[in-house]
């Protein structure tokens, strides 16, 4: 079941608040870097863009950290995106029990794997 509108508010609140408060650009950086995250179904990207740099109009996609909810488990899956492109559990921490533990979890970046 995809999240609801409600939830979906409450997670864009706590993104804001946890990780873009944090971690937005300075205001003279903001036309080269920006920060997003899309929510769908039951995942949760947060990701960053960049101008291409053969074509400055397009913008290239930058993800940083992924989650899947189980709501029969009542968990958040943890994802992080290796240098093959594609997404893998997160060894240190599979799992998290909120969103919010995902979050910080994701901020601190203890291991270097999501935002380098």
């Amino acid at each position: 079941m995809a999240f609801t509108e409600d939830e979906i508010a409450t997670y864009t609140e706590q993104i804001e608040r946890i990780i873009w408060t944090h971690r937005r650009p300075p205001l003279h950086l903001r036309n080269m870097v920006r920060e997003g995250q899309s929510i769908e179904g039951q995942e949760i990207e947060i990701f960053e863009e960049r101008p291409y740099f053969r074509d400055k109009t397009q913008w290239i996609k930058s993800p940083v950290a992924k989650t899947s909810y189980v709501r029969s488990r009542n968990v958040w899956k943890v994802y992080w995106r290796r240098g093959d492109g594609k997404w893998h559990p997160y060894d240190p921490c599979p799992e998290t029990s909120s969103l919010e533990e995902w979050l910080h979890l994701v901020n601190q970046d203890e291991h270097g794997c999501f935002w380098g």
